[in-house]
Parts: structure tokens; sequence; C-alpha cells
């Protein structure tokens, strides 16, 4: 190369290292630029305060709701099982618990409780597995859906009044059966008035509930799991007794729990159908309340309210550990 050429390279050379040194140090004759802020960073502090001051203003009805129709009546309701009549604090009405009675009030709402817990939960997880053949967002899979959401808030007077109408003792279905086919239901007596005759009523929202609760960990299920295990050479049997079995079984377990506290705490409908029989924790309170023939008693009310608050809080700290159990399965 001759002393031209070099002076060529030199010259080009020494134009590119200062345009090279310049983009290194971010000079602007490069353009370098510096990252925009992402919107988060740009919105002022102030615009994130107010926008948590709004999320909390609209939480402000609701909290409202729970604090003046829940947590007030509980505070109240179980704080004057410990006052006596005249406002002093006394142990003596939890010493009213372990009465006949009371006891055996409690025993028939345990009692009531499970039956329709169970029934509910087996009729309600078949009806399920029914559903699980249809195609989703269907005809058929619309409608149970529909009716289950409305059937499971189906209670208290309502419900009452409809099984008297029709299967009471004048009731439609009970006329027609004795008129025209001589089938008398109530041939041993009127059964539907009694605490067993609320096994029927309360199935009627408690299986529509198992479909609600149960029927999304029956979803859950992935398809690729019963294909694993029909690779792996097991049956349909293998598959729900070591696969689909044990995962659902934590899910039933939670609905069936549910159920459980649903009919527990249910008192309109058995208040309307039963009357002045007391055999049951819910009716035993309003009697200790309203009665006219035992007077004294309004604050072993609050002492019963306590013993059903425990049992609600322990069948509900069951049932969330059971959820968070199955959570991961649903996911």
């Amino acid at each position: 190369m001759g002393q031209r050429g070099r002076l060529m390279t030199g010259t080009i050379a020494d134009a590119a290292a200062p345009a090279v040194d310049s983009a290194a140090v971010g000079s602007p004759q490069q353009g370098s630029r510096r990252p925009r802020p992402s919107r988060a960073q740009r919105t002022p502090a102030r615009g994130r305060g107010r926008g948590g001051v709004a999320a909390a203003l609209g939480l402000t009805p609701f909290a409202l709701y729970v604090i003046v129709f829940l947590a007030v009546p509980t505070l109240v309701a179980v704080g004057s099982g410990f006052v006596d009549g005249e406002g002093r604090f006394t142990l003596s009405n939890l010493s009213g618990l372990a009465e006949p009675a009371i006891a055996g009030s409690f025993f028939g709402a345990f009692w009531l409780s499970a039956v329709t817990a169970i029934v509910g939960a087996v009729a309600g997880a078949a009806l399920c597995f029914a559903l699980l053949g249809s195609r989703s967002g269907g005809v058929g899979r619309s409608l149970v859906d529909s009716a289950s959401s409305v059937l499971a808030q189906f209670g208290g007077v309502m419900l009452a009044f409809a099984f008297i109408a029709t299967i009471g003792a004048q009731g439609l279905v009970t006329v027609l059966l004795r008129n025209q086919f001589h089938v008398n239901i109530y041939e041993n007596g009127v059964w539907l008035y009694t605490v067993p005759g609320l096994i029927l009523p309360y199935l009627y929202f408690q299986i529509p509930l198992m479909v609600i609760t149960f029927l999304p960990a029956l979803e859950g299920l992935r398809p690729q799991w019963l294909e694993a295990t029909a690779t792996l050479g097991g049956g349909r049997w293998t598959y729900w007794t070591r696969v689909g079995g044990p995962i659902l079984l934590p899910s039933f377990l939670g609905s069936l729990l549910l159920l459980f506290a649903n009919a527990f705490s249910s008192y309109a409908t058995a208040a309307a159908l039963v009357g002045q029989a007391n055999n049951i924790v819910s009716l035993q309170i309003r009697q200790a309340l309203i009665s006219e023939t035992v007077l004294g008693r309004a604050n072993l009310a609050g002492a019963m309210a306590l013993g059903m608050l425990v049992v609600m809080i322990v069948v509900m700290l069951a049932y969330s550990a059971l959820v968070r159990r199955t959570a991961r399965w649903q996911r």
C-alpha cells in the first residue's frame, strides 16, 4: 500500500473513532436515548393513593352490611350467653347446654344435617357424573346449571309452602294419589310436619348446592390422566381408585361439609313446617326467645347460639383446609 493509501486509511480511522467514543459515553450526537419510564413509574404516588381510596370507598357498602347485619348480631347473640338477667357476667348459661332438651336439639340438628348432607352429596355427585357426558355450554348443561343456581337458594317459607301445597295433607299430589290411585302417603301419620319429614325439603336445595360445588372439581380432571393410566396398562377401575378418586375425595368431602353447614344453619323452612316442635337447635333458640311459658331463659339462647357458632367454625375450617388441598388440581 502506498503513502496515499495509508493516509486515507488513517483519516477514516480518525473520523470513526470520535463517533464510537461518543456512542460509548452516550453522546447526544449519536441520538442515544434513555429508556422511557413505564406507566406505573410515570403515575405519581398521589394518583395511586387516590385509586386505593376509591377502591376502599367501593367496599364501604359491603363492609357496612357485614358489620350491621352479620358482625353486630353475632356479637350480641353470643355475648348475651355470658350475662344473666341483670346484665352481670356469668357462666351458668353454658351449663344449660347439658340439659336433655337442649342436648337433644343439638343431636337432632346433627342427625338431620348429616343425613341430608350425605344423601345430597351422593345424589348430587351422581348428577355431576351424568353431566360430564353432555357438551359444555349445551342446552342440557345450561339448564341444569341455571336450575341448580336457583334451587340452591330456594328455601325458607316459600319452600315450605311449595311442599305443603304439593304433598301436604291436602296437597295436589296427595289428593290425586288418594282419589285416583287409592294411595295414602300419610296412612301412618302426617310425616311432613315432623323433623324426619324435613329431609325431603332439605334435599330440594342440598342436591343443587352439591352440583354447584362439585361439578368444577369433576371438570378439572384432565383426559391426559386417563390416557396415561391406559398407557401404563391400567383400566377405568385403576384410574378411579388410584388417580381420579384420590384427587376428587378432598373436594367431595369439602362439599359434604358445606352441605352439612348449610342444613345445620337452616331455620325458616323448619320453622314453617315443624311448627312448635323443638327437636333441632335453631327452633330451640326461638323457643327460648319468644316462649310465654318458659320465662327468664332468653340468655340461654345466646349460649345455644355460641354452640352453633363453634360447630360452624369447626366445619368451615375443615372445609377451607380441604379446598386448599384441592386447589392445585383445579388450576
